[in-house]
């Protein structure tokens, strides 16, 4: 699960919560490794099944594996769309799948919810597995295949609550901490920290564990167990770092970055721009319409292009670069509110308004806010 509105490559198989399901590259190679991983498995639990049958029932375990983790996902995705946010993609990869939606965190209630949804589901559908498989006829393929699923949906749950990030578990010791302090950077920073020791743990298990049960370590578990623990360490090094730019992107506020700026009414001529700007240093000559709306600014060197012949005759309008649609930016608005308005809104425009309660109280320059960002 990721506030990462990107979109992954891959096959478009469907919508759930308004969102795009994407079966990427990378899970059909999931697929493959994982149909070779559960042969044996498979074997084992039908030794009556023909060599080609063995295969096809892998194959059969790991599409149900599939729709175990698009429950999972869409299950965040139905709860992040009921707390607000917009739900941009689901996404299955070579990790078992993520949902990506956009909008910011309000309150550590949502966190928990949209987090803790997800292995429930798996948990639900593990106790579905298991009454499904105590009804199908005991020996059979399906029995055999039903009670994977249901070990599976287990583990997937269980392991999915651990509290550290970027585990849901993770989401809800972030959520938990954030509450108890008050901070949310706190909460991401500690479930992070929590998180790396789970991924070290995660390697220690495959380790120790043998060697206290009278075994050598398994090379495929130790190997499997170093390339989750590696996983889940990048992701709660990466949840650490982005509370540290969340932290910063806190500070930035439209007040700050607002620069001067003088109106003029639509209309008005082009000779009468010099004298609306005198003695205000530095400052944009917004144009707005008759309710003092916003329309656009007045570039000095495309005003200045204008035939002294028709200076008096021309209006601004005939210089004014337009302002895109809704991208206003209101004075009080500061973090990540701030720059989803500005990436929203801006249409690639060097200059937009800053407007309090409707009317223009100054103009702001997209650049330097994005120049401030890189150098925090």
């Amino acid at each position: 699960m990721t506030s990462s509105p990107q979109r992954s490559r891959g096959w478009v198989i469907g919508k759930i919560a308004g969102a795009p399901v994407i079966v990427t590259p990378s899970w059909l190679v999931a697929a493959v490794v994982l149909t070779f991983v559960f042969t044996p498995t498979v074997r084992a639990s039908a030794p009556a099944l023909a060599s080609g049958g063995i295969w096809l029932a892998a194959f059969l375990f790991v599409m149900l594996l599939f729709v175990s983790v698009l429950c999972h996902e869409a299950a965040h995705a139905l709860v992040a769309k009921r707390r607000g946010h917009q739900v941009t993609e689901l996404a299955m990869t070579l990790w078992g799948g993520h949902t990506a939606y956009t909008g910011t965190q309000k309150h550590p209630l949502d966190g928990v919810l949209i987090a803790i949804v997800g292995p429930l589901t798996n948990l639900a559908l593990a106790a579905g597995f298991w009454f499904a498989a105590q009804a199908a006829p005991q020996g059979s393929l399906a029995a055999a295949l039903l009670r994977l699923a249901f070990f599976a949906n287990v583990f997937v749950g269980v392991f999915n609550l651990l509290p550290g990030l970027p585990l849901d578990g993770g989401q809800v010791l972030e959520a938990l901490v954030w509450r108890a302090t008050g901070s949310r950077r706190r909460g991401t920073v500690a479930a992070g920290w929590v998180g790396r020791v789970v991924a070290v743990a995660v390697l220690a298990v495959a380790l120790v564990a043998p060697v206290l049960a009278g075994r050598r370590p398994d090379l495929f578990d130790v190997a499997l167990s170093a390339v989750v623990g590696s996983f889940l360490w990048q992701g709660a090094g990466e949840a650490i770092r982005g509370a540290r730019r969340r932290e910063i992107i806190d500070t930035l506020t439209a007040r700050q970055f607002a620069g001067r700026a003088v109106t003029v009414f639509t209309g008005t001529a082009v000779a009468d721009a010099p004298r609306a700007v005198q003695g205000v240093p530095e400052a944009a000559l917004v144009v707005v319409d008759l309710r003092g709306a916003p329309m656009g600014w007045v570039d000095p060197a495309t005003a200045a292009t204008v035939p002294a012949a028709v200076v008096t005759t021309t209006p601004v309008d005939a210089v004014v670069v337009p302002f895109p649609a809704g991208s206003a930016v209101d004075v009080s608005l500061t973090g990540s509110p701030f720059l989803e308005h500005l990436a929203a809104t801006s249409a690639g425009a060097r200059i937009v308004p800053v407007v309090d309660h409707g009317r223009v109280t100054g103009v702001l320059d997209v650049a330097r806010v994005a120049a401030a960002l890189r150098q925090r």
